[in-house]
């Protein structure tokens, strides 16, 4: 099954922050990416039905094997774009905007010779 990007940026919020926090919650996804929690909810339902989160009876949100493998791979993508955007003289911001398009749409063969070709 081919991963939407609305997707991939909901499990790299959940692994951020439950990098940050004791467990995460709905209200935390909404809080962070700055969305409505009916629409987290909706989200959460995909996500859980497709495998990649699980969620407890107490409403605590968990990435699935899967769901995390996804969630790791996209945030090393941003983290990675983002810092060799402000290398080359990108402010921050702009640097981590961009960041978050290209590391939904650039194909693995591509992100490996650039993390080859580019050492940070």
């Amino acid at each position: 099954m081919t991963i939407n990007e609305s997707s991939e940026n909901y499990l790299e919020a959940i692994l951020i922050l439950s990098n940050k926090l004791p467990v995460v919650r709905s209200v935390d996804i909404a809080e962070y990416l700055g969305f409505k929690k009916p629409s987290v909810s909706v989200a959460m339902k995909n996500l859980r039905e497709n495998g990649y989160i699980t969620v407890t009876k107490a409403g605590f949100i968990y990435l699935t094997d899967s769901g995390k493998d996804i969630a790791e791979m996209i945030y090393e993508r941003h983290a990675f774009l983002s810092a060799w955007l402000e290398s080359i003289g990108v402010d921050k911001h702009t640097a981590a905007e961009d960041a978050c398009k290209i590391e939904h749409v650039i194909s693995k063969e591509s992100f490996l010779a650039m993390k080859k070709a580019i050492k940070l």
